[in-house]
């Protein structure tokens, strides 16, 4: 009896140590659920995003959603503020973030931080807790901008780096094909230039110090001139001028244009090394011309007037303007036809007429050939506005000129910057520009529109960079002596808009550009003798 009892409780003895393996995880696995579940609830329930939560390099931890967005939204205006410098050689300019409309989705960043350790899965929930409490977690938006606007100001600051190559171009004097050869020079890897703003931008959106962006360049031949493919470009049969009635339509004569001699021999004249060949041509005229429709008028009414005023006792300057505004005057454009400034006046020469006068160049104001006619090239954008014509190329200066205001002026550079627009009416126009007496008076003729809208150009400068004061010592003055040998200039940024209104009423409202202008340095000399 005694032997089976003492197996008896051998066997029960058993059976407990049996029940506290089970029972004793399960205990530890309910209160890590319901540990669990309040930890999980805790955090949902709560109004603020965890700790150790970045969001582009800003700390939210602990912060409510209002909290976050007022401290991102500080930090983003704060940096976007701030001009992006891109330089190469002594060339400095800036990029401006608001003028390439850079924007970044606070919302949904916070919206993001805020969701961490909330999902509907406890698990996963605490899952995303531990690991932020134990790593951090750093949430990364991409930053939006404008990709048009920031092709725009890398193509500007393309074509005004000092050096840049100059390819070869052409164009019409009277009776003879002039091709100005290209230069060696520097062209900017566009691309590359491209990724380093938006790395950059990115960094200071971050609150990281970028200092300056290196344009990336690398030297480059001009292509090589191709006269079979200027032939070709430039080949037209003659055209008598026609106009058809009900409604009526003009169709401006075209003359006849061809190489004079053969492609063998022109081919020949470009193996010699000059900066300029004369190709002659033959111009066959047509019989009939525009003027000679004088039964009918196709430009009787004036679309837009504008007007600037020089100073006519600077005589250089004075006969830059007149001959530009020669060259222009009495120009037709078809509906559909594109004006382009370089090609109607064409080169500027000491042959051509041209004089020197001052001129903006490589960020420095220098005497150069044909200064003062994108006082004409600014004039004709202005007049072009106000009669609502379709702008396609159009750069502003690289400092502010004193003829127009700010986002109204049009810089131009034969080889390399060029003013163009496009008749978008209905029907032909015919430019006026005349150049006298200290006035350049440009007006655009033609047909009005059955809707014709009243075209207002508002322009306003969002932003004043000043000058700096630049000092040289010299051994020509006494000391205590000082002579002002430049005068500054302060910088802008400004923006230009069109608006359209019938019957009184704005119906549209268009930004035209976003523009930036450097400060001119103020230079004195200061005596050491």
């Amino acid at each position: 009896m005694r032997k089976n009892i003492r197996k008896r409780t051998k066997r029960n003895k058993t059976i407990n140590i049996d029940v506290k393996k089970v029972i004793i995880p399960i205990i530890i696995i309910f209160s890590l659920l319901i540990f669990s579940t309040i930890f999980a609830l805790t955090n949902a329930l709560g109004e603020k995003i965890i700790s150790r939560v970045k969001i582009n390099n800003v700390d939210v931890s602990n912060l409510t959603i209002n909290e976050a967005y007022q401290k991102l939204k500080e930090q983003f205006e704060r940096q976007i503020n701030k001009n992006i410098t891109v330089k190469q050689g002594e060339y400095e300019t800036t990029i401006s973030l608001e003028q390439i409309d850079t924007k970044y989705d606070i919302i949904e960043a916070i919206n993001e931080a805020y969701k961490i350790g909330r999902n509907k899965n406890i698990i996963i929930s605490n899952y995303s807790i531990l690991k932020t409490k134990l790593f951090s977690t750093k949430i990364e938006k991409p930053i939006n901008m404008n990709e048009e606007e920031l092709n725009k100001v890398i193509d500007d600051i393309s074509a005004k780096i000092p050096g840049v190559v100059v390819e070869s171009s052409y164009y019409i004097e009277g009776e003879n094909l002039i091709i100005s050869n290209g230069k060696t020079g520097i062209y900017v890897n566009k691309e590359e230039f491209k990724n380093r703003i938006i790395k950059a931008i990115e960094k200071q959106i971050k609150g990281i110090d970028i200092g300056s962006i290196e344009i990336p360049v690398e030297e480059k031949e001009p292509e090589k001139i191709d006269i079979e493919k200027i032939r070709e470009d430039i080949y037209k049969e003659p055209k008598d001028a026609y106009y058809e009635e009900n409604p009526v339509v003009l169709h401006k004569e075209i003359e006849g244009i061809d190489i004079k001699i053969s492609i063998e021999e022109a081919k020949a004249i470009l193996e010699e090394q000059k900066e300029e060949y004369v190709i002659p041509l033959t111009i066959t005229k047509p019989e009939i011309t525009v003027k000679d429709l004088s039964n009918q008028n196709f430009f009787p009414e004036q679309l837009s007037k504008y007007v600037t005023r020089y100073d006519e006792s600077n005589i250089n300057r004075s006969t830059n303007i007149k001959l530009a505004s020669e060259k222009i005057n009495g120009t037709i454009l078809m509906p559909g036809e594109t004006f382009s400034y370089n090609k109607i006046v064409g080169e500027r020469t000491i042959k051509a007429g041209y004089k020197e006068a001052a001129v903006y160049m490589g960020g420095k104001v220098v005497d150069g050939i044909g200064g003062g006619i994108c006082q004409v090239s600014s004039t004709l954008y202005n007049a072009v506005l106000e009669a609502n014509l379709e702008i396609t190329e159009r750069r502003n200066h690289y400092f502010i000129t004193g003829y127009v205001s700010a986002s109204r002026d049009a810089t131009v550079s034969y080889g390399s910057i060029d003013f163009k627009f496009k008749n978008t009416r209905t029907y032909p126009i015919k430019i006026e520009c005349i150049s006298q007496n200290g006035i350049c008076m440009i007006s655009i003729y033609g047909i009005k529109e059955d809707t014709e809208y009243e075209v207002i150009i508002e322009d306003k400068i969002t932003e004043v960079i000043p000058y700096i004061t630049k000092y040289i010592k010299t051994t020509k003055l006494e000391k205590s002596v000082e002579n002002e040998i430049q005068k500054g200039v302060n910088g802008y940024k400004s923006e230009a808009y069109r608006i359209l209104r019938l019957n009184g009423k704005v119906i549209s409202k268009t930004l035209l550009s976003k523009d930036s202008y450097n400060p001119l340095e103020r230079i004195v000399e200061q005596g050491t003798k």
